[in-house]
């Protein structure tokens, strides 16, 4: 779901608290070691993301954080902060290029540049991943 969070962000707090969780506390921050990432430029977005990083005038970057039951991507566009919340249930994540992630909702998607000697990220990507898989429901081929 894409929200612009600029204003009344009070109201969608809510919102987003309920389809990716509530932003881990200290002691949770402490443990994970890391929980997100910031000035991560953006290579590719959908369209309707494409439009609005359009309107920045120099390199878009964004911001990724995990949550207890999702990841949420920000952004700032045109002077307005939006933010892309995925629940785990519907996010997809694929390396597509050596130096590229991709990470996908319904129709929406944004694919970020990740060096090879950026090792804080592919580590944060493969801990998201791992995160992500021990919350996971169960699946039919899990049952006895």
């Amino acid at each position: 779901m894409l929200l612009n969070i600029s204003r009344d962000f009070s109201d969608k707090r809510e919102e987003i608290n309920e389809l990716v969780g509530k932003p881990f506390n200290l002691a949770e921050r402490k443990e994970l070691k890391n929980t997100n990432l910031r000035e991560l430029p953006v290579t590719a977005a959908s369209i309707e993301i494409y439009n609005l990083l359009v309107l920045n005038e120099g390199q878009s970057n964004c911001t990724l954080e995990m949550r207890s039951k999702g990841l949420l991507i920000s952004f700032r566009a045109a002077g307005e902060t939006y933010s892309l919340a995925i629940p785990f249930y519907k996010l997809k994540i694929y390396k597509g290029r050596a130096e590229e992630y991709s990470f996908y909702i319904d129709n929406h998607f944004i694919k970020i540049h990740a060096g090879a000697d950026q090792t804080e990220v592919h580590s944060f990507i493969k801990k998201l991943r791992h995160y992500k898989a021990d919350r996971a429901l169960p699946r039919v081929e899990d049952q006895e």
